[in-house]
């Protein structure tokens, strides 16, 4: 039995997006918690640190890459993961993208790129692994959404928005009818996280507005309650704590991470 230091002690937790950001975030704090790693990331390269940084803790560290937009990817993805471990305990569906743009600059392209892999592949990977789960009656699925799909007014634009609702009603909707296989599934809706991604909107934000990257930071934390942005260790917490024991009885949440912008 797991002990409160390791309370996911040789679970295998599979965690998309994982090269950076949320993603390695997250697998490194699963690490420390006792779970064996999958790190996914489009680039198996660009992830093998991060698989590499959880071995280093005592655990079991595998990079793979896969393109989560893909089926044929996804299945191969799930199949090397069971020839190397024999199951999916936890999986934490976070691989997204997206851009700054005003409504009337997004694209045809923008759609199909953003919905591939923030509603498709969220969608796929969870019902693959779920495929895995259902017959052992186990396992945890957390996706990363974004308060961006509550409505929050600062998102980086409409598509994206609209590919995080997508999140979390499906969440919704798989956490009922996974809830009689004993599967948890919920959503975790970050705030301002300090990521390469938002960077790269932070300062699309400043040259559209005609300020310092710097002083576009001051502006931004000072929207926010706490008066700080998430760093990503404060999404992985709250993974970490929807994968363990004590939190068996949620599920067909979306949790707001996000210095008190929003209570939705």
């Amino acid at each position: 039995m797991a002990d409160a230091g390791q309370p996911l002690a040789d679970r295998v937790a599979v965690v998309t997006g994982a090269a950076r950001g949320i993603g390695r975030a997250t697998a490194l704090a699963l690490g420390k918690s006792g779970a064996h790693v999958v790190a996914i990331d489009l680039d198996e390269a660009a992830v093998k640190p991060t698989a590499d940084a959880v071995s280093a803790l005592g655990r079991k560290g595998l990079a793979l890459g896969a393109d989560v937009g893909d089926l044929r990817s996804i299945d191969g993805m799930v199949r090397r993961i069971i020839d190397s471990f024999g199951r999916i305990d936890v999986l934490v569906n976070n691989a997204g993208v997206t851009r700054r743009a005003y409504v009337m600059d997004l694209t045809e392209e923008d759609w199909d790129r953003i919905m591939r892999v923030n509603g498709k592949g969220v969608f796929f990977c969870l019902q693959r692994v779920a495929r895995e789960m259902i017959p052992r009656r186990s396992g945890v699925i957390v996706n990363i959404a974004s308060i961006a799909g509550k409505g929050y007014a600062g998102a980086s634009n409409v598509i994206y928005a609209g590919s995080k609702g997508a999140v979390i009603s499906m969440t919704r909707m798989a956490a009922l009818q996974l809830a009689p296989h004993n599967i948890n599934v919920n959503a975790i809706c970050p705030g301002t996280t300090v990521t390469a991604l938002s960077d790269a909107n932070l300062r699309t934000r400043a040259a559209d507005e005609g300020v310092t990257v710097e002083e576009m930071a001051r502006r931004r934390n000072a929207a926010i309650p706490l008066g700080r942005a998430n760093e990503p260790e404060d999404i992985a917490a709250l993974a970490v704590f929807l994968a363990t024991p004590g939190a068996r009885n949620i599920t067909g949440q979306s949790f707001n991470v996000d210095g008190g912008i929003i209570f939705d």
